[in-house]
């Protein structure tokens, strides 16, 4: 098979343990060879300096590590705080969100929309930052219609994204409709798909309730037979997101990016299987 550009997301450990499990996951994924890895961002940045300090300690060991940023709640004043210390630390990816607000605040703060974060980031730090948006190929939960969604997705890009990445999925033909229709609103970035292994069944069903993406009937049948066979459950798992992704790669898509949940053994297994 050949090559393809790797991405893996991880989340700010909380703990002096997580710390050391998330270290111990990016060395056994290193030798992949990612192209960057990205770290999220909580509620309203509710993580933010759990998110700089895990990225300061990726760069150090030589990965390009890009921050999730979000606007939901945050003033223009501690957006630009944040990425002014980011600058400061050599940090040039940002995958930028609108975020959710965490439950409890009110205020959506001075910016809304992802679209208002890319313009003010680009106006702020000019071409600095290389800069990723989300996109969703079974369409945002709060979307008003599949349309409007696009429309969203489209003016992110516009406002000065380099690239984008998808919320996982399971069905290809969603994301390659997707892509072609965002490609007829003139987007013209790499549209790197979401991937997500599948090793606890409750888990990814509360994911995808959480962010709209659909776990076809068939997938989600089949996992619940299991019980609390986990073993069954991730060998199932691997052999539907393997193929998934080998039908992506066959179809030449410009990366794969996989949500790891800070746990290397599945990812790892895919990636072997594919040969990558």
């Amino acid at each position: 098979m050949n090559p393809i550009e790797l991405s893996f997301e991880f989340f700010p450990p909380k703990t002096q343990e997580g710390i050391d499990k998330l270290r111990a996951t990016r060395a056994e994924l290193v030798s992949l060879k990612p192209k960057f890895v990205s770290v999220t961002f909580g509620a309203g940045g509710s993580t933010q300096q759990g998110t700089l300090d895990t990225v300061i300690d990726m760069a150090k060991e030589g990965l390009e590590a890009a921050p999730h940023l979000s606007c939901i709640g945050s003033s223009k004043e501690s957006l630009r705080a944040i990425l002014g210390e980011y600058r400061a630390h050599g940090i040039r990816h940002i995958v930028a969100l609108r975020g959710d607000l965490p439950s409890g605040m009110g205020a959506f703060g001075e910016l809304r929309y992802a679209s208002e974060l890319v313009s003010f980031i680009r106006a702020e730090f000019g071409d600095w930052f290389w800069i990723e948006v989300a996109g969703y190929p079974e369409y945002h939960p709060q979307a008003r219609s599949p349309r409007h969604d696009l429309e969203n997705f489209a003016r992110k890009v516009k406002a000065g994204a380099n690239s984008a990445i998808t919320q996982y999925f399971f069905n290809a033909d969603a994301y390659f409709r997707f892509v072609d229709d965002a490609r007829q609103l003139g987007v013209d970035v790499p549209i790197v798909p979401g991937i997500m292994p599948i090793t606890n069944f409750s888990q990814l069903m509360r994911f995808s309730e959480m962010c709209g993406a659909e776990v076809p009937r068939w997938i989600a049948r089949r996992l619940e037979s299991f019980g609390d066979d986990r073993e069954s459950i991730r060998a199932f798992g691997l052999d539907v997101v393997t193929d998934l992704c080998r039908r992506l790669v066959d179809a030449k898509v410009p990366g794969l990016h996989f949500y790891t949940l800070n746990a290397a053994a599945s990812t790892r297994a895919i990636c072997d299987r594919l040969g990558v």
